[in-house]
C-alpha cells in the first residue's frame, strides 16, 4: 500500500515550480497502519503562500488509495527544505547539476 501512497503523492505538484512535491524532497516520512497514514512533510519555506492548498492536496490524494481512510499531515521544518533534497532531475531542470 505505500507504493500506491507514494504513487498518489507524486501527482501533486507544487503550483510555484511545476514539480511533484515528492521529487522536491517535500516529504519526508511515509507512515502506514491499517487504513491511517501519517506524512512527515515540509515546505519549501515557512511563508510558502501554497501552505493550506498543499497539504489539502497532498490528504485528498493519499485519501484517494484504496485501504486509507484517515491521514494526518505532519508539517515541519526541521530539518529546512533545500535544493539538495530535490531529485536530481529537478536539479538537472533548473540547470542546478549534481
Amino acid at each position: 500500500m505505500k507504493k500506491q501512497v507514494i504513487n498518489a503523492i507524486s501527482n501533486v505538484i507544487d503550483p510555484e515550480v511545476g514539480f511533484d512535491i515528492l521529487a522536491l524532497g517535500l516529504i519526508y516520512d511515509i507512515q502506514i497502519d491499517n487504513s491511517y497514514c501519517k506524512i512527515t512533510m515540509t515546505l519549501s519555506t515557512k511563508s510558502c503562500p501554497m501552505h493550506d492548498l498543499l497539504i489539502t492536496w497532498v490528504k485528498d490524494s493519499v485519501l484517494s488509495v484504496d485501504g486509507i481512510d484517515s491521514v494526518d499531515i505532519d508539517l515541519v521544518f526541521e530539518p529546512a527544505w533545500s535544493i539538495e533534497m530535490a531529485s536530481d532531475e529537478v536539479k538537472s531542470s533548473l540547470g542546478l547539476g549534481k
